[in-house]
Order: structure tokens, then sequence, then C-alpha cells
């Protein structure tokens, strides 16, 4: 066996409490390399009367190696471990800090999990696991009140560019509660809905009123309770990297330089603020010097921007925050928000952009789920036809196990954004793998999320185009498809295996770019079949048991000499279920 490929610490994703009772425990080991791993446990204290076994499954692969993984529930809430390994003949044992070729005596050199704290368990809000978002960008989605338009406001559904106002409102998003309610979703995420110049809101002049241009808090108010009153959630966007130029402290800073009494609420190379051969002489976000930098350890800045966090959830009723350009604020304010966020709701949902592997973010202290954009990255690969099967299925196992379970189980997954182009322009137009992409969303670990529009065909490249109006005439909808998000919202918000229980591919091959995988918890089995070629084509996978039957037509699919064999119709799909309770 190859000892170099072999990793266990007993933290962060490696070793975790995933409830009161249960810890979770990973090992990895060379792809291929290892016939089973088995972790010996039992408690430090009390080994010989305590002493249990888990075998570990083989829970992912890629292209590199097999990541092992069981659940250990230990009668006094910590654990001694060692694990044991076995390929073929060979039996290996891995410690802490060694390994032994026979059982070594416990547990000096064990590994630990010393005690499951309460206070230390990270969970996430349960209804995040059951929510399907909707992302509204307010100005691009309906007008409901053509007497807030700013001026210079354009017909609704013209070509948008990086400056323009189309009238969207939050009285138009409450005018349409009742279609995304037949739609299906129950959680809406908003763009910023403070005031700020720009349609976009991400340059933010005032964090404590609404855009007049949008309505006031009054209506949002009163958007957020008729959200709640149809099952609704909501959370809104929260831009504390950086502010708008325009942000009366920074203006302050402009006129007195570093006599001000802000001066320090920026990070300001430079006095007097300036550009510099096109460089601000202040940190700004990306180099928009529209854009200046917050300095979130500053204690007044901090004490700012923590009672906007908490004032919004407290006297709005707003269920959460999605955090823009989260990785570029220390750890210590996003420490201290989620503090002050979660004691004003404890079932806030807290939602960080970033926009790369996460899990500094995602240990219970700082954010319950980040944007996922590796997710889209790869399912769109391989849908619009960039990778087969194999490299998929390697790529999305390394996605799982970046994160502990809770946080797959809420990750934020989102095909396109206001921030990349369309999912259907990204597709090519073909309706056909966008449906394929849209079965793998729902049927996939995290939370999904729809870009408004897109359940009605809306296309659009990057941005500023991605950023259309809605579309509202049903003329120019597409229905068929508005059909088909409905259906896989509603098998998904129907079917708890699809948004808690396992995952795992259970065919992908190289060379072709059909899959087959399955999502199962103690009650149902599911298995989904995909074909993303241009071709019909057969797909034959083993399975022990008879009674598949499908989920469109609840008709049973019969096994032939221990094979399932389903025919599939270019780019073509067959969601299997079988129940495991009789």
């Amino acid at each position: 066996m190859f000892r170099e490929a072999m990793y266990h610490v007993p933290r962060d994703k490696w070793a975790y409490s995933y409830d009161l009772h249960t810890i979770h425990l990973r090992f990895r080991t060379k792809k291929n390399d290892v016939d089973r791993v088995t972790a010996l446990t039992g408690d430090k204290y009390d080994w010989n009367r305590t002493y249990f076994e888990v075998e570990l499954e083989k829970a992912a692969t890629d292209e590199y190696f097999d990541y092992w993984e069981g659940p250990v529930r230990p009668k006094f809430k910590r654990v001694a471990y060692i694990f044991r390994l076995n390929s073929g003949s060979e039996t290996l044992f891995k410690s802490d800090n060694e390994f032994h070729n026979g059982f070594p005596t416990p547990t000096g050199g064990f590994y630990e999990f010393p005690y499951i704290h309460a206070v230390d368990l990270f969970t996430a809000p349960e209804w995040a696991k059951k929510a399907i978002f909707y992302q509204i960008m307010p100005d691009r989605f309906a007008n409901g009140d053509p007497s807030n338009d700013p001026p210079g406001t354009l017909p609704w559904g013209g070509q948008p560019t990086l400056t323009d106002h189309f009238g969207g409102d939050l009285q138009g998003v409450l005018n349409h509660l009742d279609y995304l309610a037949e739609l299906g979703i129950n959680a809406i995420y908003f763009t910023p809905v403070f005031t700020a110049n720009s349609y976009h809101k991400y340059d933010t002049l005032d964090y404590k009123t609404i855009d007049p241009h949008l309505g006031d808090s009054m209506l949002l108010k009163r958007l957020v309770e008729a959200c709640h009153e149809k099952g609704i959630r909501v959370i809104l966007d929260a831009v504390f990297n950086h502010c708008s130029d325009q942000f009366p402290p920074f203006r302050d800073v402009v006129a007195k330089g570093p006599y001000s009494l802000y001066a320090d609420w920026f990070h300001v190379n430079e006095f007097p603020l300036a550009i510099q051969d096109g460089i601000p002489t202040y940190d700004t976000f990306g180099f928009y010097a529209n854009m200046p930098k917050f300095n979130t350890a500053h204690e007044e800045v901090r004490k700012y921007l923590l009672g906007v966090a908490q004032y919004w959830i407290k006297e709005i009723g707003v269920d959460g925050w999605r955090l823009d350009v989260a990785d570029e604020v220390d750890h210590h304010f996003w420490r201290e928000f989620r503090d002050v966020v979660k004691t004003a709701k404890p079932d806030a949902y807290l939602v960080g952009e970033v926009w790369s592997d996460s899990l500094s973010w995602l240990m219970g202290d700082q954010f319950d789920s980040v944007m996922n954009y590796p997710f889209s990255d790869k399912v769109l690969a391989f849908f619009g036809g960039g990778m087969d099967g194999y490299q998929f299925s390697s790529h999305m196992s390394s996605l799982l196990m970046r994160y502990p379970q809770q946080t797959n189980e809420v990750v934020f997954n989102m095909l396109c954004s206001h921030d990349t182009p369309r999912l259907l322009t990204r597709l090519g137009g073909d309706k056909r793998k966008l449906k394929l992409a849209i079965v793998f969303l729902f049927t996939y670990m995290g939370t999904p999320c729809i870009f408004y529009g897109d359940e009605v065909g809306l296309q659009g490249g990057p941005d500023p185009d991605c950023r259309k109006c809605m579309e509202w005439d049903e003329e120019r909808q597409d229905r068929d498809l508005y059909d088909f998000y409905r259906l896989m919202i509603s098998l998904r918000k129907s079917n708890p295996a699809l948004r808690g229980g396992r995952f795992r591919f259970l065919m992908a091959e190289p060379g072709t770019p059909c899959i087959i995988y399955e999502r199962i918890d103690e009650q149902i089995h599911f298995t989904i079949w995909m074909n993303n070629t241009d071709r019909p084509i057969i797909l034959s996978h083993p399975m022990e048991t008879d009674d598949w039957r499908d989920t469109m037509t609840r008709q049973q699919i019969p096994t032939s000499g221990g094979l399932l064999s389903i025919p599939l119709d270019a780019y073509g799909y067959r969601i299997l279920y079988r129940n495991l309770q009789k």
C-alpha cells in the first residue's frame, strides 16, 4: 500500500462532529490501492468495554485519491481511534503519528476526538437544506411603481448597458409573488437594495435606507411579511468590503484628508486621495476608484456595519445575508458578524461570496455556506461537452470532499448569476443540455438557486447582457421550460433524499459523457441516468434488486441477469427510485 498518499488529521473536514452524537471520519488513500478501511474506535478511558469497529465507505474518488468516510457514534461523546487498512493479504494500521504492521496497544499515539461540545457544533439552518432560491436583481425584475423611476429610465426590455436603469422595484416583486409561489421557490436572494447611484447598488451610499427608486423600508417590511406568509424566506446582499466614493464618511476623508474623523475607516496609502497612473492612492474593490475599501479592523467601522446587519434582521425580519466579496474582508470581522446576526436570529442563513476553496470560512464560526462557483464551472463544462464522465465525477468528488457534510447540504449551488453569462447562453442555446444541467442541480447535494428568468429561457452573455429585464409576456416565455423547472422543484421538495441523502457516482467512465449516480437515505433510493450525447443509447448497470420505478410513470423497471438497462434519448435522462421501507 502506498503510504505516502494516506492522509488523515483529527480536525477540519477529516474529523468533525455532524451532530451531538455523531462524528464523521474521513481517510484518504491512493486511488485503487486499498480494498478496505476500518476505523477501530473506543473511549480512551475504557477502551476494552467501549471498543467497536466502523467500516468506512469509499465515498468519493478523484484523479489521484480514494476518499473513505463513515459515522462514529461514541457512547460518551469522545473517541480514540486508529485505522486498519487492507489490500489483498496485506494489513496495515495507521495511528496519529506512524504506521504499524500489527495492532498497537491502545490508546497511546491513537487519533483522538476529545469531546463533542454543543457550543462547537456547526449547524446550518435547517430551512436552508429545504430551500429553493431565486435570485432577483430588483431593477431588472418588474416595475411595480413607475412613479419612483429614476430620471432617464429606459423602456422595459431594452438592451442593457453598464449604467442603464429600467425601473424595477420592490413593489414589482410584491406584485409577482404568486408567480414565484407557483414556480415553487421558497427563498429569495436580492442583490443590493440600499441607497446607491447605480442600478446594481453594489456602490452603497447609505446602508440604513432603501434606495428610493426601489421603495422604502416599510415596503421592504411588507414584502418580507408577504413572502413569509407564502413560506418564502428572504436574504439580502451585504456589501461590507467596500462602499461608494459618495459615501459621506469617505467624502469627509476626501475633503479633510488625514484630519478627517473617518480617515482610518479606509485603507489610505497616501494623502491627498487621488488617482495616480490609473491606481487610486487608497485601497478599493479591484481598481475601481468609485468603490473604496472599508478598514473592517477599525472599531467604529465594525460597530457601524454590524449595526447595519443587526438592524435589517431585527426590524425588517430578513432571514440572512449574502456577503459580497467576502474573501477580502478579515476573518475577525466575520466571526463577530456571525455572533451578532445569529444572536438576533439564530436560524439566519449566511452565504459568502468566495469563488475558490472556502473551508477556512466554513468551520462553524463564520459562514453557513458560500456561492459554489466551482460547482457551476464543472457542471457546465460537462454538460457543455468539455469533459467525459470520468473527469466530471473526479471533479465533483473533489468538491464534495472539500467540506464537511453539513456544509455540503447547504452550499449555495447556482449555474449562473448576475456575474456570469446566462445558463442557456453558456450551453449554446441548447435547451436539452440545459435540462440535463437542471436535473443535476436539483438532484445534487446543496441548496439550489435559479437566476431570475432562466426558467422562461432568458439568454444573455457577460455583464451587462446577463442582466436583461425579466420577460413577463407569456407569449415570449418558454412555457415548456417553465413547466420543467416546476417539475424538478416539486420533485426535490417532496423527497428528502434529494436534499439530505448520500450522493455517489455509480458509473462515470473515461471516453463517454454518460453518467449514473445515486441519492439515498433511510427511506428511498434514487438513481439518476444521464445521456449527455446527441444520439440515443442504452445505459446498463448492475443492480441487486428488481423493484425500481420511474419517477414520471411510476412503472416498475425490471432487471435482467442482475443488470438494469435504461434506454435514453439524445441528451435524455431518467430518474428511478425504490422504497427502502416496505
